[in-house]
């Protein structure tokens, strides 16, 4: 693997405390089927984690779900469907506590409405991810330096309505990643990496619908995201994939009575990047390995005599953005069955009283062989004059998870509820 290739499977492996991967024994002629681990690794995975915590309370469901202050992570397109003409939210998250004090990630998102018909909506977004005080050391343990590694991503989007119930939407966003400050490392010299990226997105909205004389809301959306450039983080030509991924969503939303409302959302998301291949693990030149152990063979080409090194199942995954985003489908090992695997799954529940106070749940499914990220999550929200905040408790399925405790917390202002307040206030007062 490149030096770049490794930066980015350390982070990976610390944002989702992901086990080190494991194989079964594999020869030429097996399949990778009997695979156990495979896990898809990519630069900057800190852009795949739910920055706010109504989603987050919701199993990080997002692609259909209401629009609100957060939705240019999930999808833009909602924004053009939101209720309000403007406000901002912001969003802290601290993450892995469970393994380390002092990382976190901090969000926050604004949109305004523009036009006199109130069809197109403008939204930006600060994304800051910091990994906390690392020392770091030679091979003989002396101490190189210190330095706090973090990434951040700035986002603007523009979403209109195309119809009724019908909009779409796009975004760029910049990508800034210090994991190293500068340091040399085995005689290479390190560098941030930076990339742009941008989302494409859809996004449907029954007007009306209704079911036992009650209003309902029927919702789907569709957002591939950070589909742009490599990112290295030296200065030789090794580039490693951003998190190119494919999210699509439905919604149903059910309204009581006039007060109480109630609604369920799922999601299934897809990284359109390279699944790692398997290699034959007889042309390893790493002695530590004895013949006929795979353990590692699976994408650690820089363990290979460039000579040899054949890939006896799935594809090479040194190709271009385009070609790897639509072969990715297809491209694994283990065939349609393993490319199942790469899906993960989000259902969540939200309800509401009276606009006022809400009360959600959800669940966040990923296959083992592929990260194993499995837990259940709670939260609340509540809503006052211009305020509203929210929060949300992760619950993984097993214990001794490095995600395990895990809470968000999202404020959110509505500066059309603050202007209408002031006009309130002037009407009231005394001549």
């Amino acid at each position: 693997m490149t030096y770049s290739g490794r930066i980015g499977s350390v982070v990976l492996a610390f944002l989702f405390g992901a086990l080190t991967a494991t194989a079964q024994n594999v020869n030429q002629n097996q399949r990778a089927d009997d695979v156990q681990l495979n896990t898809i690794t990519t630069a900057v995975p800190f852009l795949m984690i739910s920055p706010d915590a109504r989603a987050g309370a919701m199993g990080d469901v997002g692609a259909a779900s209401d629009p609100d202050g957060a939705s240019i992570h999930w999808n833009p397109s909602k924004m053009a469907f939101i209720d309000n003409k403007m406000g901002f939210a912001v969003s802290y998250t601290p993450w892995l506590r469970a393994l380390v004090p002092d990382i976190n990630l901090a969000y926050i998102s604004g949109y305004g409405k523009i036009g006199k018909k109130g069809m197109q909506t403008l939204s930006g977004s600060l994304r800051y991810f910091s990994l906390g005080s690392i020392t770091f050391t030679d091979q003989n343990g002396g101490t190189i330096g210190d330095f706090t590694p973090n990434e951040f991503a700035i986002d603007l989007s523009y979403a209109r309505k195309l119809s009724e119930e019908f909009s779409g939407g796009i975004a760029l966003r910049y990508i800034y990643s210090n994991l190293t400050g500068g340091i040399n490392v085995g005689g290479a010299d390190t560098k941030p990496g930076m990339a742009g990226a941008a989302d494409v997105s859809f996004y449907y909205q029954t007007k009306r619908v209704e079911i036992g004389g009650r209003k309902s809301v029927i919702s789907a959306g569709l957002n591939i995201s950070n589909i742009g450039s490599k990112m290295s983080y030296t200065q030789t030509n090794e580039e490693d994939f951003i998190p190119i991924n494919f999210r699509f969503g439905v919604g149903f939303k059910y309204f009581i009575d006039d007060r109480n409302s109630i609604a369920a959302f799922f999601d299934i998301n897809k990284l359109m990047v390279p699944t790692p291949p398997i290699y034959d693990d007889e042309q390893y030149i790493d002695n530590t390995l004895p013949p006929g152990d795979t353990l590692g063979a699976i994408g650690h080409e820089s363990n290979l005599n460039p000579s040899f090194g054949q890939i006896i199942a799935g594809q090479d995954p040194n190709r271009s953005v385009p070609n790897a985003m639509f072969t990715s489908f297809g491209d694994a090992p283990g065939g349609s069955k393993e490319e199942l695997k790469e899906i993960n799954l989000a259902v969540g529940l939200e309800y509401w009283y009276n606009k006022l106070f809400a009360i959600r749940a959800g669940f966040f499914h990923e296959d083992y062989t592929k990260g194993n990220r499995q837990f259940f999550t709670v939260g609340a929200g509540i809503r006052y004059n211009v305020f509203g905040l929210d929060f949300a408790y992760l619950i993984p399925t097993k214990q001794r998870n490095p995600l395990e405790n895990t809470l968000r917390f999202t404020l959110t202002f509505d500066f059309e509820a603050f202007k209408k307040q002031n006009e309130e206030k002037k009407d009231n007062a005394p001549d």
